[in-house]
């Protein structure tokens, strides 16, 4: 059950500075924050501590999406520090690839604990190991470890995340507040309530506060999206991050086959009213993160406020298929996850296929029976064809109702 002070955001909780928490004198800072902002900073922090206190020596496993972001991999790091206080041991995971070049940076260079979990390696897990799961800036429906968790039973302790709510998942403690323009904003909240003093003798408390720095950056496009509480989560962590540590992430450059990507976006765009739309054929897994970066760069052409591209991304190992787009927007009237919702539903279990934030989306699509690699370049071109048809269509719909229909005759 959602913990029901997180439901009543006016619920009075005495919270007070000088309270012991896990051994030491607990120091909640908030030097700015509102009455109100402050009092449901320090009730979130409350309830969040007191399931904490209740897991004491288990085990958890931290489930980030399949192409976890800097947001997710940072707040995935904190979620851990902050468990060891409490004697839980986390292992952070998540199923796919990370091919931003920027996110692998993240990781080599912090050497951020985060591990990755193919299909053949979570066959040989021994899954009743985890007394408990923790979904970190995702709901479980980007996730192909979700089904594999259901199937061992293994509750669902917490759900932190800044999207809007998917599914339900019954969690002991929810967190879901998509007022805040990034889950690093959520964590550095928790940091800030004094769950975990954050040391700069300590380097891998400075390397996790350059990583949350780079999180809350990202998912606000360089703090131009940022709202209050992410500027104050920003000025806290300020304290704490290594910029130069910060400058080689973002320093790191584009690969070729992210450029190849962009030019063929650039090439296959249409347009239509202010949306530029780019289907970008198929690309391997390792290569998905160059979605988002295409429609990043589609975004800024003139006269485009909105831009959405896609392709079919296909893991040759485990004969995989699933079609994965990206939105980016500057139009403050367009709200990408209402838009992806309604452009392409919901499947039978009522999990919908996109969604999004302030800004941004995406949507994964699953290809089902047609799902599979083929050598044969004819079929390549015509499944293709097929689904490049079918997604504009929908699109179209909502860019341009009176003429969204494409006429196959």
């Amino acid at each position: 059950m959602t913990d029901p002070l997180l439901a009543d955001p006016e619920a009075e909780i005495a919270l007070s500075s000088e309270r012991p928490r896990n051994g030491s004198s607990f120091k909640p800072e908030w030097p700015n924050a509102s009455m109100q902002g402050r009092r449901l900073s320090e009730q979130r922090v409350e309830a969040l501590d007191r399931m904490l206190k209740a897991h004491r020596g288990d085990r958890q496993l931290v489930l980030l999406q399949d192409f976890p972001d800097p947001d997710a991999l940072s707040c995935g790091w904190a979620y851990k520090l902050i468990a060891e206080q409490y004697e839980i041991r986390c292992d952070v995971v998540y199923a796919g690839t990370l091919s931003h070049q920027e996110n692998i940076a993240l990781v080599k260079l912090t050497n951020l604990p985060v591990q990755r979990w193919t299909a053949q390696l979570c066959k040989e897990k021994d899954w009743t190991a985890y007394n408990g799961c923790v979904f970190i800036d995702n709901q479980g429906t980007t996730t192909q470890l979700w089904p594999m968790v259901q199937q061992a039973k293994i509750p669902v302790a917490a759900v932190i995340d800044h999207h809007s709510s998917q599914i339900e998942l019954n969690a002991e403690f929810t967190d879901i507040r998509t007022s805040a323009r990034s889950t690093a904003t959520i964590l550095t909240q928790y940091l800030q309530g004094g769950l975990l003093q954050l040391d700069t003798s300590n380097s891998q408390h400075i390397k996790c506060a350059t990583a949350l720095m780079h999180g809350l950056r990202s998912d606000t496009n360089r703090l131009m999206q940022a709202q209050e509480e992410d500027f104050m989560a920003a000025a806290y962590l300020s304290r704490f991050y290594d910029s130069q540590l910060l400058s080689a992430v973002l320093q790191s450059s584009r690969s070729k086959r992210v450029m190849d990507v962009i030019e063929r976006s650039l090439r296959n765009r249409i347009m239509e009213n202010n949306f530029s739309i780019a289907g970008v054929g198929y690309l391997r897994y390792d290569d998905r993160d160059a979605i988002p970066q295409a429609a990043d760069f589609l975004v800024t052409e003139e006269n485009v406020h909105t831009a959405l591209v896609y392709g079919i991304v296909h893991d040759e190992d485990e004969e995989l298929e699933v079609v994965i787009g990206s939105l980016r927007t500057n139009k403050l009237t367009l709200d990408p996850d209402e838009f992806l919702k309604e452009a392409f539903g919901q499947d039978p279990q009522g999990r919908f296929f996109g969604g999004g934030r302030s800004m941004a989306g995406g949507f994964e699509i699953p290809m089902g029976f047609l799902s599979g690699f083929n050598d044969n370049s004819d079929y390549a071109r015509i499944k293709w064809e097929v689904f490049d048809a079918q997604i504009k269509q929908k699109l179209l719909r909502l860019v341009n109702p009176e003429n969204g229909v494409i006429r196959t005759t």
